[in-house]
């Protein structure tokens, strides 16, 4: 995540994805069990959403952390991510 990432932020991405790690290996051991194919899809939808909302809450920090800085006038990091760079990453998860 971004520099400006509060310890806060980072460790509430990481505790969806590590939800989203149990999941899919409840997905993995159902698939191995040769389990309902339904209870098998709404798992895999359900780490898909988790995964998804990951890579949303990590966007939206870098977006609102460039929002602060342009408020601020504080000038971006070198390796800052750009608004369209920003974009592009939110669309390549829409």
């Amino acid at each position: 995540m971004s520099p400006q990432a509060s310890e806060e932020e980072i460790r509430k991405v990481v505790n969806r994805l590590k939800r989203a790690r149990g999941q899919l290996t409840a997905v993995i051991d159902a698939m191995e069990d040769e389990a309902d194919c339904r209870d098998v899809v709404i798992q895999l939808a359900a780490v898909g959403k988790a995964i998804d909302r990951a890579g949303f809450s990590v966007i939206s920090t870098a977006l609102r952390s460039c929002v602060t800085d342009a408020e601020q006038g504080t000038e971006r990091e070198d390796d800052a991510p750009t608004v369209a760079e920003l974009e592009k990453l939110f669309l390549t998860l829409a």
